[in-house]
């Protein structure tokens, strides 16, 4: 017998730990855009990292980027957050913020992902994650734009112009 989670329709109102173990504050990012990624370490899209970087650099003032690190994709993050941490810091000078190790599919999904991905949510469109780097965009009312495959790169086009940095 599963147990019915409770999902709250808020992205706000989701209970979210950092990779150092802390409460998420959403205030942080109330007001901007947000662009959530599961990411991995030892994936060939992890490059994407430096890029996810150049985007919270250069808008933070409008955007922040949030990390979550999974495993459930080839298991291409198996490290604990000290390595996680360590690995995206040392590499790719990685300053945006981590969360902790997430489900983002299954029977253990974390209520985030059961948000990004649930058209009874989110209000706007069910999804599932294919890989890592998957990328979901949400708009500055904490409500969901669209979501983009691990091949869409972070500083493509596309998200751009969602994000209002190009025409």
């Amino acid at each position: 017998m599963t147990i019915a989670k409770k999902i709250p329709k808020k992205l706000y109102d989701i209970e979210l730990r950092t990779l150092s173990g802390d409460l998420f504050d959403w205030n942080t990012c109330k007001g901007k855009k947000i662009l959530i990624v599961n990411t991995a370490s030892e994936c060939g899209f992890t490059k994407q990292y430096k890029d996810l970087q150049t985007l919270y650099e250069r808008y933070h003032d409008t955007l922040v980027v949030i990390g979550a690190p999974c495993n459930q994709f080839g298991k291409q993050e198996p490290g604990n957050a000290d390595t996680i941490n360590s690995f995206c810091e040392l590499n790719f000078g990685v300053t945006f913020p981590l969360t902790e190790k997430l489900d983002v599919k299954g029977e253990h999904q974390h209520a985030l992902y059961s948000w990004l991905t649930d058209k009874t949510y989110n209000g706007v469109k069910s999804s599932s994650v294919k890989w890592n780097f998957q990328k979901y965009l949400i708009d500055e009312e904490g409500d969901l734009i669209d979501y983009y495959f691990s091949i869409t790169k972070p500083m493509s086009k596309k998200i751009l112009k969602k994000l209002d940095l190009v025409g």
